[in-house]
């Protein structure tokens, strides 16, 4: 699978710390081989819009949409508690 980002996912990760980027690189290559890979705990969050969530770290989550062999990075935030 490739990945896109939308420019609110670039933007998001422009604005991260270095660390959490670092562990989105990692996520996202994951990602890419297994979406069922334990470390993501990827779940869809909303069916209508067919987005789902994973875990870039312990503190912040990435947003995404998949269509066909491509997953689109809509957005990077801190997991709200």
């Amino acid at each position: 699978m490739k990945w896109l980002h939308t420019e609110r996912s670039r933007r998001d990760y422009r604005r991260a710390p270095a660390q959490v980027q670092r562990a989105f690189d990692k996520q996202i290559r994951l990602l890419a081989q297994n979406l069922q890979q334990p470390s993501l705990r990827a779940k869809k969050c909303d069916q209508a819009n067919d987005v789902w969530q994973a875990r870039a770290n312990r503190d912040w989550r990435f947003y995404f949409t998949i269509h066909g062999d491509t997953c689109i990075v809509v957005a990077i935030i801190r997991h709200p508690k």
